[in-house]
């Protein structure tokens, strides 16, 4: 964005030091790594996508190791400005997650980065196992009233088919990281698809704890997929 208001300063290395797909590459090439290496760009969901993405890559036998994860830094205004004037941003300066009293997000910077491997190679190489993945699903909501409104019924279906594939009864869930913005429109949106999908499936001496990092840290937009599933995965 910088470099675009004064085009005196493009030069040989421009496009390799700036394009988002160069990002994935460049550890790639640093670590000389062999496998599909690529950058990708799904909003808010990509680091979870790419995440994905590597799941199934594994389980097909494509490859039996990968790194996956997300990283947001805010060096230009140019994004404070557009969701400002999309008013999605919180004049409270705080994510209030399920909250009444949300109105808006919190830009935030950060980075994670998981290590996936084959669990049968994993346990072969006496590697330490944070977490098992039991199964994943990725979707997107198709027509609806808006482009940035969440759709229940697609948000449920998710959660149905990713619970399925891993087997596992909602019954027996222990907790739920979910999304969790803070904004007055996705809250209850996903807050009713999270009830729908999970929810009514227990009984009411059960109830289904969930929450968001975002209340701690605010939303790392693309990155912020790891950093939910990096507090998913220290509960």
């Amino acid at each position: 964005y910088r470099l675009s208001h004064d085009l005196s300063l493009v030069d040989a290395s421009t496009a390799t030091g700036n394009t988002f797909s160069i990002a994935a590459n460049r550890l790639s090439s640093f670590y000389d790594l062999h496998g599909p290496s690529m950058a990708v760009d799904t909003a808010c969901s990509s680091s979870l996508v790419a995440f994905q993405q590597a799941c199934q890559a594994i389980q097909s036998g494509d490859i039996d190791q990968a790194l996956a994860g997300g990283i947001s830094l805010h060096l230009h205004p140019f994004g404070f400005l557009i969701f400002s004037k999309a008013s999605m941003l919180s004049r409270k300066g705080r994510c209030n997650v399920f909250d009444e009293a949300g109105d808006g997000y919190v830009r935030s910077e950060g980075a994670g980065l998981f290590y996936l491997k084959d669990y049968d190679k994993a346990v072969a190489d006496g590697n330490q196992i944070l977490a098992v993945v039991a199964g994943s699903a990725v979707n997107t909501d198709g027509r609806k009233s808006g482009l940035t409104v969440p759709s229940a019924d697609a948000q449920a279906a998710l959660m149905t088919q990713a619970y399925a594939s891993a087997g596992i009864s909602p019954a027996d869930i222990d907790y739920l990281e979910a999304h969790g913005t803070g904004t007055p429109v996705g809250d209850p949106i996903e807050s009713r698809a999270i009830g729908l999908a999970l929810g009514q499936v227990r009984g009411a001496d059960k109830p289904l704890l969930i929450g968001s990092v975002k209340s701690n840290i605010g939303h790392l937009e693309a990155a912020s997929g790891v950093a939910g599933l990096m507090k998913a995965l220290y509960c």
